[in-house]
């Protein structure tokens, strides 16, 4: 692959990270109002927002087991493969769905570990159903994702999930308000679902020929099962804290803990922004051992996310008590874990950035990492919990132990992996650029200044845009370079009819 080729692999990135960072703030505006609108105990209440949490953490995690790796395995399927593109989804579709519905039936007729307190309603019970249209919708997104189609995502994950989740919570409020947050929940899975087959189906049409093939599809998966634990295991670092305290903590920590994750995973989301795109490329430079390319895509996506998740977390971490009190005054004691989240979130970049490539040249390996990682996270907190238990401190403290193992765990995979990646390319891969250290230092005296000398609404009103502009602008100028800055350049007419 020539240089050129390689600049435009980073432009193709650029251009789908811009696409989806663009959703990362709409999906912020959206969730928002639910948070604010489940967490008031006038409307649903901490207790509520805790069990429902701990209903999600299953049946998400139900979703991604049963996706068997497409997510990220199918942009190498499609572009290994020889047969009809449309053929090529089907088979992964066949296996989510048949293995979607068995596990919906399973936690219908045994709905215990959706709701480990014991407390569930009929509807809330039928929050089962979500399981199949959620795996199949991350199947069409990955093959939408391999034609550069990026705006599909945005507009079912970013735009119609969450605000259909908003809009119907305020609305159940008056209508079922005992089920309203499932109810909302149900919906809004079934709409980002026909927002993303819609598109789908205008790109890759029917299949032609296509019948199944018990045998093939045995082999296909068995052979994503390496990635479908890893990509479990991810995810599940963000969601077994919430287990864990669904079974050590009351309803009403698990609500201020949920409520916390929600804000610090917004950062998260921006891991999102390029992951759709950066599979593809990267299969595609795999295909022609073009290992430099790789290392370099790594480097660079790595530094766009870490740069962009440190100033969020930052904007949203200084000011963390006015951040939580929008939700509800019960949330405020959440501050010390919602700090906690977002470092987590910040130091987690290598890991995701080095995992992209790590799933396709050393799969097995990429999977005892993640197993390692997400079973410290799981004796850090249970050990944690147990810790401020036999210390007298309130629920509370739990809830901060939880984000401090996983701020480690993360932390351990991100060095791991990323070392793990550089051996086997033989390429540098390490994204660390002293640039955060200098824009972060300014950010951190505005902040401060905000917090000690404005109101509680102007904290937030004119602190966050402060600190995210001091911050923004210190590393423009001093950490961004040529290729750094092809993420905010507007394509030109040539690179969009390429």
């Amino acid at each position: 692959m020539t240089e050129r080729d390689s600049g435009e692999d980073i432009a193709a990135i650029a251009k789908g990270g811009r696409t989806n960072f663009f959703g990362f703030f709409l999906r912020l505006a959206a969730r928002i109002p639910f948070l604010f609108i489940a967490g008031r105990a006038e409307a649903y209440g901490p207790g509520a927002l805790g069990r429902f949490a701990s209903a999600l953490v299953v049946i998400e995690l139900a979703a991604m087991i049963c996706t068997l790796g497409e997510k990220r395995g199918l942009a190498q399927r499609l572009s290994d493969s020889d047969e009809h593109p449309a053929n090529v989804v089907a088979d992964g579709m066949l296996i989510a769905l048949v293995s979607s519905c068995i596990l919906a039936a399973i936690f219908w007729f045994f709905p215990a570990p959706l709701f480990p307190g014991g407390e569930f309603s009929e509807i809330d019970r039928m929050m089962v159903l979500a399981i199949p249209p959620l795996a199949l919708t991350e199947i069409w997104l990955a093959g939408l994702a391999y034609r550069f189609n990026i705006g599909a995502t945005v507009r079912a994950r970013a735009i119609v999930e969450p605000w259909m989740l908003s809009i119907m919570a305020g609305a159940m409020i008056w209508i079922a308000p005992d089920d309203g947050l499932s109810i909302a929940y149900i919906v809004s899975i079934f709409a980002a679902a026909l927002t993303a087959f819609i598109p789908f189906m205008r790109e890759y049409g029917l299949p032609i020929g296509w019948r199944p093939n018990p045998k093939k599809i045995w082999r296909l998966a068995v052979r994503s099962m390496p990635i479908a634990s890893a990509d479990a295991i991810e995810w599940g670092t963000r969601r077994i804290d919430i287990l864990i305290l669904g079974f050590f903590a009351t309803p009403v920590a698990v609500g201020v803990y949920y409520v916390a994750q929600q804000v610090a995973s917004l950062p998260q989301k921006l891991k999102t922004s390029f992951e759709p795109i950066l599979g593809p490329v990267i299969t595609r430079n795999l295909k022609e051992k073009n290992f430099p390319a790789i290392g370099k895509q790594v480097r660079q996506v790595g530094f766009w996310i870490t740069a962009a998740q440190a100033g969020i977390a930052l904007s949203l971490g200084i000011p963390g008590e006015g951040v939580m009190g929008l939700v509800g005054p019960e949330f405020v004691g959440g501050t010390g874990a919602l700090a906690f989240l977002l470092a987590a979130e910040v130091v987690a970049a290598t890991a995701v950035v080095s995992e992209a490539a790590l799933i396709y040249v050393a799969r097995v390996r990429n999977l005892l990492v993640s197993l390692a990682t997400i079973a410290l996270q799981a004796s850090l907190t249970v050990g944690g919990i147990m810790l401020v238990e036999m210390l007298g401190f309130n629920q509370l403290y739990r809830a901060a132990v939880a984000a401090i193992a996983l701020m480690i765990s993360l932390g351990f995979a991100s060095v791991v992996k990323a070392k793990m990646l550089a051996r086997i390319l033989d390429v540098p891969v390490n994204n660390w650029r002293w640039a955060l250290v200098w824009a972060a230092a300014p950010a951190v005296l505005v902040g401060w200044a905000a917090t000690q000398f404005l109101p509680e609404w102007a904290e937030l009103a004119f602190g966050i845009p402060a600190i995210l502009g001091t911050y923004g602008f210190v590393i423009w100028h001093k950490g961004f370079g040529a290729e750094d800055r092809l993420l905010f350049r507007k394509a030109s007419k040539s690179e969009t009819s390429s």
